[in-house]
C-alpha cells in the first residue's frame, strides 16, 4: 500500500477519523455502524437512520513503525473499505520530515471537516492536528482502558497524562509540549460552540458536565463476525504491562505460568506490543503456543476457534469481548496483579487503576492472583 492510498471517497467529508492502532480503527467502524455511515448493510431496525446524503467518513491511519501493529492496521483499513469508507494512509512517523509533510497535506480536510473523530486524546500527534482543527463536534472513541483515566482527568480539569505515566516528573519533551497539550484539553471540553461524545464500552462513572457518553457494544462486530466454534480448555490473552514498565518480567512469567497449569491453557494471544524475547519465554519455559493476531483479539474471538474459557489480566479485553462474544458459550476471566509483581518504577496509582479496570468490568469471572 502506498502512502496515502486509499480508495474513492467523498473529497470534503464531514468526518475525519485519525486512528494510530487497529483497536482504534475497530471503534470508528462501531461508532460508524451505529450512525449508518458508509455503504455497509444498515443496522438493526430501530437503530439510528441512514446518514443524509453527501455525509461521509474519511478515515486517516497516522501509521506507527512497529511491524505487528502496521499488519493489523493494513487489515483493519480493509475491512473499513469494505464498508464503504475512504482510508487515508500515513506514513507518519517516516523520517524527521513525516510529521511535518503529515501535518502539512492534512490541515485543509482538518479546517473543512465539521466532526472529528479521534481514538487516543493522549497522542502529541492528535494533539497537535487538533490546534488546526475548527470542527464544532468532536468524538472520542475507545483506545482500551486509557479512555477511562482520559474521562476522569477530563472532568477533574488535570493535564492528560496516560496513567502508567502519573505520578512521576515531567521531562523536558513533556514541559515543550504542555502548551500544545493544554490547548488540546481544551479543545476536548464541550462549550457553547462545541460539542463532545465519548463512544465506549469502558465503564464512564464521571463524565464532565455536557459530555454525551454512547455505548459500543460491538454491534458491527457481532454483524459481521461468527458465531465462533468455541473449543475445550482455555486461551491465555497477553498484555504489555512488561514492556510498559509497570510488572516485573519474571513476575509475569510465573504469573502465566501458573494460570496456564490451573486452566489447562495451550494458547497464548500475544498483544501487539510484547517483546520478541519475553514471547518467546513464554513458548520455551511454558510451553504455550504463541499465537500474533493479525486482527484485534475482538475480531478474532468471534471468528474463532476460541477457548471456552479466555484467561486475561486487567486489560481492555476484560470489558470488549464479553460483549463481542455475547450470546456465546464463551467465559471471560480476569486474574487480579499481585501488588508484588509491580516494578519499582511504577506509577504509584497503577495498582489502583488496574483494580479498577478489574473491579469495573461486567460479565467476567474474577481470579484471585496467582502465586509465583
Amino acid at each position: 500500500m502506498s502512502p496515502r492510498a486509499g480508495s474513492a471517497g467523498p473529497q470534503s467529508p464531514d468526518t475525519l477519523a485519525f486512528v494510530e492502532s487497529p483497536v482504534q480503527l475497530l471503534n470508528v467502524l462501531e461508532w460508524a455502524h451505529l450512525h449508518a455511515l458508509g455503504t455497509g448493510p444498515a443496522p438493526a431496525a430501530g437503530g439510528p437512520g441512514r446518514a443524509p446524503a453527501g455525509a461521509g467518513l474519511a478515515l486517516v491511519v497516522l501509521s506507527p513503525v512497529d511491524p505487528m501493529t502496521r499488519g493489523q492496521l493494513r487489515r483493519m483499513a480493509e475491512l473499513a473499505r469494505q464498508e464503504g469508507h475512504e482510508v487515508r494512509w500515513e506514513e507518519a512517523r517516516g523520517g524527521a520530515a513525516a510529521p511535518f509533510r503529515t501535518i502539512g497535506s492534512l490541515a485543509p480536510l482538518l479546517r473543512r471537516a465539521r466532526r472529528i473523530v479521534l481514538g487516543d486524546p493522549f497522542s502529541r500527534y492528535v494533539q497537535l492536528l487538533l490546534t488546526i482543527a475548527r470542527a464544532r463536534d468532536l468524538v472520542v472513541v475507545d483506545d482500551g482502558t486509557a479512555t477511562m483515566e482520559f474521562v476522569s482527568q477530563l472532568a477533574r480539569g488535570e493535564r492528560l497524562v496516560r496513567w502508567h505515566r502519573r505520578g512521576g516528573r515531567p521531562g523536558p519533551r513533556d514541559l515543550v509540549f504542555a502548551p500544545v497539550s493544554a490547548s488540546a484539553r481544551r479543545r476536548l471540553t464541550p462549550g457553547e460552540r462545541r460539542r463532545v461524545e465519548v463512544f465506549s464500552s469502558m465503564p464512564i462513572t464521571e463524565a464532565p458536565e455536557g459530555v454525551r457518553v454512547s455505548v459500543n457494544d460491538f454491534a458491527w462486530t457481532r454483524a459481521r463476525f461468527g458465531p465462533p466454534r468455541v473449543t475445550a480448555g482455555a486461551d491465555l490473552v497477553g498484555t504489555s504491562l512488561v514492556e510498559t514498565g509497570v510488572v516485573d518480567a519474571d513476575r509475569y512469567l510465573e504469573a502465566v505460568r501458573g494460570l496456564a497449569r490451573a486452566h489447562r491453557a495451550a494458547r497464548y494471544f500475544a498483544h501487539r506490543r510484547e517483546s520478541t524475547e519475553k514471547l518467546h519465554r513464554l513458548a520455551t519455559e511454558v510451553g504455550l503456543e504463541i499465537v500474533r493476531p493479525d486482527l484485534p483479539l475482538e475480531l478474532i474471538a468471534r471468528r474463532g476457534p476460541i477457548g471456552r474459557t479466555v484467561l486475561s489480566f486487567p486489560s481492555t479485553v476484560v470489558h470488549t469481548l464479553p460483549l463481542a462474544l455475547a450470546g456465546t458459550e464463551v467465559r471471560v476471566a480476569v486474574c487480579d496483579i499481585d501488588p508484588t509483581w509491580l516494578t519499582a518504577h511504577a506509577s504509584p496509582r497503577a495498582q489502583g487503576f488496574l483494580s479498577g479496570v478489574t473491579g469495573t468490568a461486567r460479565d467476567v469471572h474474577r481470579l484471585s492472583a496467582v502465586a509465583g
